[in-house]
This record gives C-alpha cells, sequence and structure tokens, in this order.
C-alpha cells in the first residue's frame, strides 16, 4: 500500500481541508473586502483615484506575479512548508495594512499581503491533490476549496460592512490575524508534510519577469482611464510589458522544468472557467457596492449584505456540481454554468433599480452559475498532470483565477472611471475635482449651496450610472463568448474527466 493510499483512508484528511480552506478563505476574503471599505479609507486617508485603484490591485497582482514561481517552489521544498510560511507572511501583512498611515504604506501592506496569499495559495490545492487520491473523493473535496474560494470573494464586501458599521477601516485587515495563529498551529498538526524534490531549480527570475509584464499591462490600463492620460506613459508601459513577457517566454523555452508545463492545458476549459468566472465576480461587486453606496446611499453594511446574495447562490451549486462531475462531465457544469451567470448579468443590467429583491435575485442567479463552474474548473486543471507537478498545476490554476480577478478589476474598473470623466457634465462652478471620481463629486457637493450641490451629484450620478451599464454589458459579452468557447472545446473532448499521464 502506498504511502498516499493510507492518507486517503486517514479521516484527518477532512480535517486537512477545513485547515487549507481557511487560509484560502482569508485570501479571498482579501480579494473583496476592500470593496466596502474603500470610500471610508478613501476619505480617511485621502487617496487619489489612482491610489484607490493601485490599493486594491496591489494585491491581486503581486499574487498573479509571483504564483508560478512559488507553485515550482512547493514542488522544490515540500507544500506544508509553503503553506505555514505563506501563512506568517499573511499575518505581518494585515498588521502593516491595518495601522497604515497613508495609501502608500496601505499599498505597500497589500503588497506584503499578496506575497502571503502567493506563497501558501498554490499550497492549498497541492496539499489537496497529494491527500485525496479517490478521484471521487478529490472531485468533492476541491469542488469544496472552489466554493470557499467564491464564497470567500462574495463575502468579502458583508464583512468589510459589518465590520465597519462598528470599528475602523483597519479591522478589516486586522482580523485575519488570530486566524492565521490558529491556522499555522492547525497545519503544523495535521497538513501532511512532503519532503518535495530539491533537485528540481526554481526559477525566481522567470516569476519575477512574468509579474514585470503583468505591472506594465495594469499600469497602461488605469492610465487610460486618466482624464489627463499621457500617449508616452501608455506607450512606454506597454513596451515595458511586452519585453516582461518576451523575456519570460524566452527563458522557458527549452527548460527542463519550466514554470508553465503546457500539458496543464490538455483541457483549457479550466482555465477559461475559473479566470472568467473570477473575472465577472470582482467585476460584478466592485460595480455593484460602490453603486449601492455612492449613488443609493446605502451603508457599506446594507451594501455587503445585497451583494451576498451571489455567495448564497455559490454555496448552492458548487459542491453538488463537484459531487456529479464523475457522471455528467465538465460540459454542463462549465458551459452551462457560464450561461447561467450570463443570463444572471443581463437581469442584474435590466432590474438594478427595478427594486431590491430583483437585485437579490439577479446577483443569486449570478453567483449560481459561477458557482458550477468554479466546483469543477480546478478539477479540470489539476486532474491533467501527475501527482509531482502538483505545485505548478496548482500554480496554474490559482493564476488562472487571480489574472481573472486582476482584470475584472483593472479593466472595468478603469473602463467605469473613463466612462465617467469622459461623459459628466459639470454645472458651471463646480469644482474640478468632481471630474475625477464620484467620491470627488460627493466630497465637493459637501461645500456648495443646495441647488449647486443637487445639480453637481445628479450629473454625476448619472456619469456613474453610464459607466456601471456599460461594466456590465462588456462583463454579458464576455460571458457569452465564454459560453460559445468552452462548449466548442469540450464537445471536441467529450467533456469528461480523463486521468493525467504519469
Amino acid at each position: 500500500m502506498t504511502p498516499n493510499a493510507e492518507v486517503s483512508k486517514d479521516p484527518r484528511r477532512w480535517l486537512v481541508l477545513v485547515v487549507v480552506a481557511t487560509g484560502l478563505l482569508l485570501i479571498a476574503l482579501d480579494m473583496s473586502v476592500l470593496y466596502t471599505a474603500l470610500p471610508t479609507l478613501t476619505e480617511e486617508l485621502h487617496a487619489s483615484a489612482s491610489e484607490k485603484l493601485w490599493i486594491i490591485n496591489a494585491y491581486p497582482l503581486v499574487v498573479a506575479g509571483l504564483l508560478l514561481g512559488t507553485g515550482t517552489l512547493g514542488d522544490r521544498i515540500g507544500h506544508k512548508k509553503m503553506f505555514v510560511s505563506g501563512l506568517a507572511i499573511f499575518g505581518a501583512g494585515s498588521l502593516l495594512a491595518a495601522f497604515a498611515p497613508s495609501p502608500q504604506v496601505l499599498i505597500g501592506g497589500r503588497v506584503l499581503l499578496g506575497v502571503g496569499a502567493a506563497t501558501m495559495m498554490p499550497a492549498t490545492l497541492a496539499l489537496m491533490r497529494i491527500t485525496f487520491t479517490d478521484e471521487r473523493e478529490r472531485n468533492l473535496a476541491i469542488a469544496i476549496w472552489g466554493s470557499i474560494s467564491v464564497v470567500g470573494a462574495a463575502l468579502g464586501p458583508l464583512v468589510g460592512g459589518l465590520l465597519l458599521e462598528y470599528l475602523w477601516w483597519g479591522s478589516v485587515f486586522i482580523i485575519n490575524v488570530p486566524i492565521v495563529i490558529a491556522a499555522i498551529v492547525a497545519a503544523a498538526v495535521i497538513a501532511p508534510g512532503s519532503a518535495g524534490n530539491p533537485d528540481k531549480p526554481w526559477d525566481l527570475l522567470g516569476s519575477l519577469l512574468a509579474m514585470a509584464g503583468l505591472v506594465g499591462v495594469v499600469f497602461a490600463i488605469k492610465e487610460v482611464a486618466k482624464p489627463d492620460r499621457s500617449p508616452t506613459l501608455i506607450v512606454a508601459a506597454l513596451a515595458f510589458a511586452a519585453i516582461g513577457f518576451l523575456l519570460f517566454a524566452l527563458r522557458q523555452r527549452g527548460r527542463e522544468h519550466p514554470l508553465i508545463d503546457l500539458q496543464v492545458f490538455r483541457n483549457p476549459t479550466g482555465v477559461i472557467g475559473a479566470g472568467i468566472a473570477m473575472f465577472t465576480l470582482a467585476g460584478v461587486q466592485l460595480m455593484s457596492t460602490q453603486r449601492l453606496q455612492l449613488v443609493d446611499d446605502f451603508s457599506p453594511l446594507k451594501a455587503g449584505v445585497l451583494v451576498t446574495a451571489l455567495a448564497f447562490g455559490t454555496l448552492l451549486t458548487a459542491i453538488p456540481g463537484g459531487a456529479i462531475l464523475h457522471r455528467v462531465g465538465f460540459r454542463p457544469l462549465i458551459s452551462g454554468g457560464l450561461a447561467l451567470a450570463a443570463a444572471g448579468v443581463l437581469a442584474v443590467v435590466l432590474l438594478f433599480d427595478a427594486g431590491t429583491g430583483w437585485l437579490v435575485a439577479s446577483l443569486f442567479v449570478v453567483g449560481s452559475g459561477l458557482g458550477l463552474v468554479m466546483a469543477v474548473a480546478s478539477s479540470a486543471i489539476v486532474g491533467n498532470v501527475p501527482e509531482h507537478r502538483a505545485g505548478m498545476a496548482s500554480s496554474v490554476d490559482e493564476v488562472s483565477y487571480e489574472l481573472g480577478n486582476l482584470t475584472g478589476v483593472a479593466i472595468l474598473g478603469s473602463v467605469a472611471a473613463a466612462i465617467y470623466t469622459s461623459t459628466l457634465d459639470l454645472p458651471a462652478g463646480a469644482p474640478a475635482a468632481a471630474e475625477e471620481s464620484l467620491d470627488g463629486a460627493r466630497a465637493a457637493a459637501e461645500g456648495m449651496p443646495a441647488p449647486a450641490a443637487d445639480a453637481l451629484l445628479a450629473a454625476a450620478h448619472s456619469a456613474f450610472d453610464g459607466g456601471f451599464t456599460v461594466v456590465m454589458v462588456i462583463t454579458l459579452a464576455v460571458l457569452a463568448l465564454s459560453t460559445l468557447a468552452t462548449t466548442a472545446l469540450l464537445r471536441r473532448r467529450g467533456g469528461r474527466p480523463q486521468p493525467a499521464a504519469a
């Protein structure tokens, strides 16, 4: 009997799932917990529109850039060590962010949080791959793992709103610390140890080159969204990104242990599904929570409560989806889930102002579709490779999620900002600061006479609503195209899970 078979029959394997799910929950919460806290911390730290986007994006950007390197490092030194180390770094970043006195320090804290998340995130899925050797058990465990990821991201706005109701904005970070300590202790006792393969090289430079390319792309997107955009900076950022990605590709060519093994793309629908699901979740959450607070004057808590309809929809479908994967295959879950999410986004566009009940129902449908996708996307990716490449496959899986989240916030957030600045019709005498963002317009209106303030806010709300609608239509189009693409890909492959090569 192999050691892995013994682990599979050990009842503690489900406790391993609880421990790694706790770490994943922290990572996912920090993706979206700032959506409801953003207006408050923007006001208290006097953050500019550009700093706001970097406060949000610094975290997923660092995570996505480092994941390829940290996953292969886990294959080299052991995934348990990576998980515990990542938790410790994550706790340190939480402390720095919680007591940040300025936007710049907060961005630094978010960067450290990203390093911790990137260190432990591939280990969470790799430990699942190692612990659960039975295919049906593994599919169910990964479905639970995937649902934790979506639910954590969906619950972020609620957690942020609840904490802000009673505490200061830094509480959205400080709450991580006791959970990190408990998870470190539990992981040390329960998680299976693995020596790894010390002969495998660790390509830190390759990982940094990938992150450099991502930084260039994100910087270019943000510069395009500015009202006073600089064509020179945009071209320079895109050139920087192109050089980073080119050097990364050249470095990986011919390497015995590349950061990305093309075998993991035998079933690309997993990568597509994971990325598009997070793209949708990030865009819908960010825009909905901001609109509810800044246009409809909802409190952070009330906005967070409404958006948790996404989480409830995800819970309804994610775990059952993983449990029936071996019976129905990938196509009805991935392609069908994307189609269902598209229907939900269409309902959000049409019914956002129809009443709270209609909004909650629409978000619930979006979450239900995303739950189906994310329940099995990771199985489609990790199931393509043998166990000794679990860390690499986990990295690709997590990069798919993080790139989806990163592009969702960067692209859709920038599109919304660009439409706001280009369509805002400022009333005569309104301060120029109102043109930068809706937050700026609200702040400017506080010092103006009532008629002028009302006119300014009406114009600002109209411009913001225009951006909101365009963002949702873009999200709908992306979901529709992804549904068609995954349907075609899975039809050629038969839509069934296939065993990994040895």
